[in-house]
C-alpha cells in the first residue's frame, strides 16, 4: 500500500517511467497498481510516411490561411498544388493531426462516444480577472522531422500559456501533466474549460478537474466563437515559433512558448 500510494504521488510520465517491461509482474498489474491505464502502456504510436508528413505540413499552412476551409476545400487547394491526394485521405489525415475547419455554428465532429461530453458554462459569463477559467486546447506542430501535438493551458483573461506539454500522440495522460503543473503553479480556476476532444472527455482528465472541485465546461467541436483566442495563439506560435524559425528538430526548440503571454 505505501508504494502505491507513493507511485501516484508522481505525475502520469513520471508513473509510466516507473513500469518494466522486464519484471516478473505482469504489465498490466504494474499499471494497475502505479495508476495508468494499461492502452497507454501498450500503445505504440503508427510510423507515418515522408510523403504523408509533406502533405500534413501543407495541411496545416493552408489551414492557418484557410482556418474555415474543410477536408473537400483542403483536398482542392493541395492539388492545385500539385499533390495527388483526394477529400477522404486529407480528412484522415486532419483526424490525425487534430485539425478541422472553424464553423459559425456547432460543428458535429468525431470524438469517443464513449465519454460524457460535459455543458459549456461560459455564455453569458463575464471573465475579467486571472485563474477564474483555464482554457485547454491541442494542435499538431510540424518539426523538421516528423510531427508532434502541443497542448497548452490558457488563462483566458490573461492570454498567458500557464503550462504545456509536447508530445507524440494524442492522450489524456499528456493533457492531466499541462493541467497539473499549471494547477502547481497558479492555484486552482472556477472553471476548466477545453474543447471535446477524446483527450479532454476521458476519464482520467475529466477526474482531474472534479476531483479538486472544479467545474468542468466544455466548446462546441469546431465552434469558432468558443476558445477563439486559443486558435490565434496557434497561429502566432506556428508562425513565429515553427515557420518562420525553420522548423525545430525536437521538441526543445519550442521552449518559448512558456514565456508568452499573447494579445488578445
Amino acid at each position: 500500500m505505501f508504494f502505491k500510494r507513493r507511485a501516484r504521488q508522481g505525475g502520469i510520465a513520471e508513473r509510466k517511467e516507473m513500469i518494466d517491461r522486464t519484471h516478473v509482474l505482469p504489465i498490466a498489474q504494474q499499471a494497475r497498481l502505479v495508476g495508468v491505464a494499461r492502452s497507454s502502456v501498450y500503445y505504440r504510436p503508427r510510423p507515418v510516411s515522408e510523403a504523408d508528413q509533406l502533405v500534413m505540413r501543407r495541411i496545416d499552412e493552408l489551414h492557418l490561411e484557410f482556418p474555415f476551409a474543410g477536408a473537400r476545400m483542403l483536398a482542392r487547394l493541395a492539388r492545385r498544388e500539385g499533390h495527388e491526394i483526394g477529400r477522404r485521405r486529407v480528412r484522415t489525415l486532419m483526424k490525425r493531426m487534430g485539425v478541422e475547419a472553424l464553423y459559425c455554428k456547432p460543428n458535429t465532429s468525431r470524438r469517443n462516444a464513449q465519454h460524457k461530453i460535459w455543458p459549456y458554462l461560459l455564455r453569458g459569463v463575464k471573465i475579467d480577472r486571472a485563474n477564474q477559467v483555464f482554457a485547454l486546447d491541442t494542435t499538431y506542430m510540424p518539426m523538421a522531422r516528423g510531427f508532434v501535438y502541443l497542448t497548452a493551458v490558457v488563462d483566458w483573461a490573461s492570454r498567458k500559456i500557464l503550462a504545456h506539454r509536447v508530445a507524440i500522440t494524442l492522450e489524456a495522460a499528456h493533457a492531466v501533466e499541462a493541467l497539473e503543473e499549471a494547477f502547481a503553479r497558479y492555484g486552482l480556476p472556477d472553471i476548466v474549460n477545453p474543447d471535446q476532444g477524446s483527450q479532454f472527455t476521458a476519464g482520467a482528465f475529466t477526474d482531474a478537474v472534479l476531483g479538486r472541485q472544479v467545474r468542468l465546461s466544455m466548446d462546441g467541436k469546431g465552434a469558432w466563437r468558443d476558445n477563439g483566442f486559443v486558435e490565434r495563439v496557434w497561429h502566432s506560435i506556428k508562425y513565429e515559433e515553427v515557420y518562420l524559425a525553420g522548423h525545430p528538430a525536437a521538441a526543445g526548440g519550442l521552449g518559448g512558448i512558456h514565456r508568452r503571454s499573447p494579445a488578445t
